[in-house]
């Protein structure tokens, strides 16, 4: 049974979230941010994130509506935080996006209007599939990822923890993406990235 949902943040990415939850008549019983804001779509505003620990764990789930620009740890943060402390982050899926039966997700996984998951992808806890992604088969994205916008995967590639792949990146079949990295907007991807690397540009390469 749904259980009723908590928002963490209320900027254009919760706002997007939001809508999605709405559309599929899910009950959000408020929203949290450091200070009192208004919410365009009516949902009350409950407090800062600490007001979440007043209900119970097993009463209430999560949706982390705070967005990801470039390799930011805040949104690994919070989720494990709210995890350490026994909450559910809950999986929100446009109505528009096609997955294969196939597709294996983990917690608290977004996966935005237009996206295309294909056979045998495995997506991690807290990943972000932003809208009109392309995922091909047998990929594997880690934990805390952004796929921005636009963004292609080609069968095979795997991406690790905490990464980012800016607005329109394309990456060939069976590249290898290490922790951390950032990969440009544009960028297409042709060799392997090594963890805590910057990249960019066509064809991509690392920048310091």
């Amino acid at each position: 049974m749904n259980k009723p949902i908590i928002i963490l943040g209320n900027g254009g990415h919760a706002s997007v979230l939001t809508e999605i939850l709405l559309s599929q008549n899910r009950n959000i019983i408020g929203f949290t941010a450091p200070k009192k804001e208004e919410n365009q779509f009516g949902i009350p505003y409950l407090g800062n994130d600490e007001k979440i620990l007043k209900y119970d764990s097993k009463e209430v789930e999560l949706v982390l509506g705070i967005g990801s620009v470039g390799v930011n740890d805040f949104r690994r943060k919070i989720f494990e935080l709210f995890i350490n402390e026994d909450y559910t982050f809950v999986n929100v899926i446009h109505p528009s996006a096609i997955l294969a039966p196939s597709v294996k997700l983990g917690q608290g996984v977004q996966i935005m209007a237009g996206a295309i998951i294909q056979t045998n992808t495995i997506i991690d806890d807290n990943t972000i599939v932003n809208t009109g992604s392309k995922i091909d088969h047998d990929c594997e994205i880690g934990a805390h990822v952004h796929l921005a916008p636009g963004t292609t995967l080609s069968g095979g590639v795997k991406i690790g923890n905490g990464t980012h792949v800016g607005t329109g990146a394309s990456i060939i079949q069976n590249i290898r993406i290490g922790n951390n990295c950032l990969v440009g907007a544009g960028a297409v991807v042709i060799h392997d990235i090594n963890h805590d690397v910057k990249a960019v540009g066509v064809p991509a390469k690392e920048v310091r």
